[in-house]
């Protein structure tokens, strides 16, 4: 156990500070996100809308996180990773306190989804910021510590939300719910204030001369379109399965199984838990067995599972127990996917590249969400959930085996070639949202 921790014992204290502001932010980032999704029966009773209009609530929300998370990346690389993390919890923490203080569902639609831009910036800049600092031997635990922030913020969600609908009238209480995300921010603020730049990034722009390389173009450059296009591929087939099965596992188990209600919270704590674990444990095998090998094995175990999960018949409880390995699978990969996207791209437009390519991905692969219930009504919701499930691991497997080895790359070999770079420099120019 000792040994776990070496790492971070030997780590610098700017590295050390670095790690806590970006796995705090993640956290936080989740724990917004994730807090409508408990506040939702509620808020159905209080403004009577359908399920419908509550999920393109959801929906609105993770299309402009998609975009957010984009143009955060080019912001990053043209001004700097602190900054723009900065920013971007102030941005989606006001956002949360105004949905505190609407009073109708048209005006919550609108919240959620300026809320939502806020969202995209905390996991492709967080992920370069980290990578840029830390010593490349442990950047693959490091970087996958900080993703297990999501689950950290998805139970505390869970029990900040139970706690305030149980304690308070609901009519302060699903009010309040969205409020309290002020508390942690301003420690995540606080710990921010004392995180320097990235010595890697302060070199590249002193060495290109400040000049303003990254622009919306950068993710489709000769250079780096083809690790662009796969990366993308890559997360669309991991998020394509997490969705199918997150979101639609608990109703296929009231529906086709027949379980009560209480034994499907279980399984749904049961997969958060294993969430967490998925993505630890996959942090230190992303170091110690490389990249792509740990995501195959865990892409290949999560499909199996899956599979049993659907199709073989299990009582309640023995159900419920292996919500815990179930979560393990379909969210650990996602702790590999920071250090192997920031280990693809150059510096001058890593952040533009990894945004583009992980909220491509997030928005292509949720699709899958609404795909399965069209798929169900033909074929049932195990072989709908089965079907986009599989696929979206065959997705994955197929940009595993043409994307590269990085584990431990140095970063400042990670480069564009100079004539490249001339024309990156060109575009920029002629682009009118030049400075």
């Amino acid at each position: 156990m000792v040994q776990v921790f070496d790492w971070y014992r030997a780590a610098a204290p700017a590295e050390r500070r670095t790690f806590w502001g970006c796995f705090c932010g993640w956290t936080l980032d989740s724990f917004d996100n994730q807090v409508l999704a408990f506040l939702l029966p509620t808020l159905m009773a209080v403004w009577h809308f359908s399920k419908g209009e509550a999920g393109l609530i959801a929906t609105s929300s993770l299309l402009a996180a998609s975009i957010g998370g984009w143009v955060s990346g080019i912001l990053s690389d043209r001004h700097g990773r602190v900054r723009v993390l900065t920013g971007s919890i102030i941005w989606f923490t006001a956002f949360s306190v105004i949905a505190g203080f609407t009073s109708s569902y048209h005006q919550l639609l609108i919240v959620r989804a300026l809320q939502g831009l806020g969202f995209g910036a905390e996991w492709a800049v967080g992920a370069a910021l980290m990578a840029e600092v830390i010593n490349p031997v442990h950047r693959g635990k490091a970087l996958g510590l900080v993703q297990s922030g999501f689950s950290v913020g998805w139970a505390m969600a869970a029990v900040l939300t139970g706690l305030l609908l149980a304690y308070l009238p609901a009519s302060i209480a699903w009010r309040s719910a969205f409020w309290i995300g002020v508390v942690p921010a301003l420690v995540v603020l606080m710990i921010r204030r004392y995180i320097p730049e990235p010595e890697l990034f302060r070199e590249m722009k002193k060495t290109t001369g400040g000049a303003v390389v990254a622009t919306w173009r950068s993710a489709f450059h000769k250079d780096v379109r083809r690790a662009s296009f796969l990366a993308a591929l890559l997360v669309t087939g991991l998020q394509a399965s997490s969705y199918a099965i997150m979101i639609w596992l608990p109703t296929m188990l009231v529906q086709v199984r027949h379980l009560p209600v209480s034994t499907v919270a279980l399984m749904a704590t049961m997969m958060s838990v294993g969430s967490f674990i998925g993505q630890v444990g996959f942090a230190y095998l992303n170091d110690s067995l490389g990249r792509r090998s740990t995501a195959i094995a865990f892409c290949l175990f999560s499909a199996l599972l899956t599979g049993c999960y659907l199709f073989i018949p299990m009582d309640a409880w023995l159900l419920a127990a292996l919500g815990l390995p179930v979560g393990m699978g379909i969210n650990g990969a996602f702790a590999g996917m920071g250090p192997m996207l920031s280990e693809l791209f150059p510096t001058q437009i890593r952040t533009t590249c990894m945004g583009f390519s992980y909220n491509v991905g997030k928005s292509v692969g949720a699709l899958s969400v609404a795909a399965v219930g069209v798929v169900a009504e033909r074929m049932g919701m195990v072989g709908a959930i089965a079907v986009f499930c599989f696929f979206g691991y065959f997705c994955a497997l197929l940009a595993l085996s043409f994307l590269p080895e990085t584990r431990g790359r140095d970063l400042t070999s990670v480069a564009l070639s100079d004539d490249s770079y001339d024309r990156l420099d060109m575009l920029e120019q002629a682009s009118p949202t030049r400075r």
